[in-house]
């Protein structure tokens, strides 16, 4: 009997992953046209069990999660009560003044659009001084407009994915797409903590990534809440800039991350809008502690600093406001069928030990939700999956070698996510019908197992799911996100035909 393709190429995949560590130190757009093309042969070959593609694609990144720590004590006290008036939509109507100003800088002419430059201040600059680094406080955007608009002016923001750096990939992918299709505009805000700009004149002046941050990789947990607040403001701010201007109908999307921050800042928002949040759910906590990306995590710092300062213990954890029905999930399923994984990917003992904490790649995770409640494995133990060798320094090896170490750091994680994440924690869109999500079935990067789901939460909003993975449906699925962007929209327009 002849052979899957999937298995009769499995040691080829095998090849590209050493390959690729072998050339860690080649630079990023060379490493990232090999990584495409892998996951474009791979995927078409795989018709069977999308998520091992998100498995693998995770395998080749090179980069970790959070070497720096938690962050600041003191940063995530003061984050936590900026969440608790920004998760209120009543509380922070007045933040954002109506005519908070916003610059361009820059317009260039193409056949079909205007593609405009501007800029404006990050409100959370004003609201909480100091917590954005100085590179993150001006907000930078792209306004890509159609010469010949086809029926109103819609304009939809896309807020970027996760490495989603510049405006490239959005604008090449999902806006000049749209405005062919739809004669739809589209508004695209960079990221705090990315690079904007390539060029070296720009690089100079252009970006909002720390001068100590390694790429897309955040270097402290509270940096990404830093980031939700700010696009939650910043996107305020670009909505209340287009209706003074005279656009209408507007919306929100994004992928991943992207779809994430845009729900956060509809959540916001005082009017209805259309939001169309694709591969994205309703907390990161399960992104960071069972998907394939809690193994990017640096675990060894965040626990070692855990242990060492009783802040987080003592005083953080009791600021802790979500306590829901899926808070502190911290049983055997998180972690039961870890080994099915390795058993998936072929693994050898010198593979395993080269992805173990001691190697600089972001490994496959453990928790890709299908195999967390479908395979029954052997029942590994929390501890055991979880114990990392431990080195010969100065802090007191009694806190930091105590047994539920690993498991007190994983729901201290857990337990901090859902805090700044999770949409229960924040204000109900003013009408869910207008939301279409768009998920991927095998996402092995946004687990839903042991979380609520969006449909409790938003009562009223759609779904829809696509068949695969999270990196298969980012690179062949655009065309369905933005069906589901027109969607909504119409949707929109029909039952607020008047509201401009």
């Amino acid at each position: 009997m002849t052979s899957p393709p999937w298995k009769e190429n499995e040691q080829t995949v095998r090849t590209v992953v050493a390959r690729t560590r072998r050339t860690a130190a080649d630079s990023f757009e060379e490493r990232s046209t090999d990584v495409v093309c892998t996951v474009e042969y791979y995927a078409r070959c795989w018709s069977m069990g999308v998520s091992r593609l998100d498995v693998f694609y995770r395998r080749l990144l090179l980069t970790k999660l959070f070497i720096g720590g938690w962050g600041k004590p003191e940063d995530l006290k003061r984050i936590f009560e900026f969440r608790k008036i920004i998760g209120d939509r009543e509380k922070c109507k007045y933040l954002v003044p109506e005519d908070y100003p916003v610059y361009i800088n820059k317009t260039e002419e193409h056949a079909d659009c205007q593609i405009h430059d501007g800029f404006f201040i990050s409100p959370l600059e004003h609201l909480v001084p100091g917590i954005l680094p100085p590179e993150a406080v001006k907000a930078r955007f792209q306004f890509i407009v159609p010469k010949r608009w086809k029926k109103n002016r819609p304009v939809c923001i896309h807020l970027a994915g996760t490495g989603d750096h510049f405006f490239w990939r959005r604008r090449t992918l999902m806006a000049r797409p749209m405005i062919k299709e739809a004669g739809m505009a589209s508004l695209l805000l960079e990221n705090p903590y990315y690079i904007l700009l390539f060029s070296l004149t720009d690089l100079l002046h252009g970006y909002r990534k720390p001068k100590d941050q390694l790429r897309s990789s955040l270097k402290n947990v509270s940096d990404l809440f830093v980031m939700g607040g700010a696009l939650i403001l910043e996107s305020t701010v670009l909505l209340r800039w287009l209706e003074r201007e005279g656009y209408w109908p507007l919306g929100m999307t994004g992928i991943s991350m992207g779809g994430y921050m845009a729900s956060l800042a509809v959540t916001n928002w005082p009017k209805p809008i259309p939001l169309i949040p694709c591969l994205s759910w309703s907390t990161a906590s399960s992104v960071f502690t069972t998907g394939v990306l809690s193994k990017a995590v640096n675990w060894t710092e965040l626990e070692k600093q855990y242990a060492i300062n009783s802040v987080y213990e003592e005083e953080i954890m009791k600021l802790l406001g979500y306590c829901g029905a899926d808070s502190f999930k911290m049983g055997p399923e998180l972690v039961r069928n870890a080994d099915s994984l390795e058993h998936l990917l072929c693994l050898s003992g010198d593979d395993r030990e080269s992805m173990g904490p001691k190697g600089g790649e972001a490994e496959a995770g453990d928790g890709v939700h299908q195999f967390l409640s479908a395979v029954n494995g052997r029942g590994t133990s929390l501890d055991t999956l979880l114990r990392r060798p431990q080195t010969n320094n100065t802090m007191d090896s009694a806190k930091c070698c105590r047994p539920s170490l690993h498991r007190e750091s994983i729901s201290f994680m857990k337990g901090v996510m859902d805090e700044c994440t999770h949409m229960a924690n924040f204000s109900v869109p003013v009408d869910t019908s207008l939301i279409i999500v768009v998920q991927a079935k095998e996402d092995a990067y946004i687990p839903r197992t042991g979380v609520l789901s969006l449909q409790e939460i938003w009562p009223g909003c759609e779904v829809r799911y696509l068949n695969g993975g999270h990196i298969s449906a980012y690179l062949f699925k655009q065309n369905i996100f933005r069906q589901a962007i027109y969607d909504g929209f119409n949707r929109f327009c029909l039952k607020y035909p008047n509201l401009h």
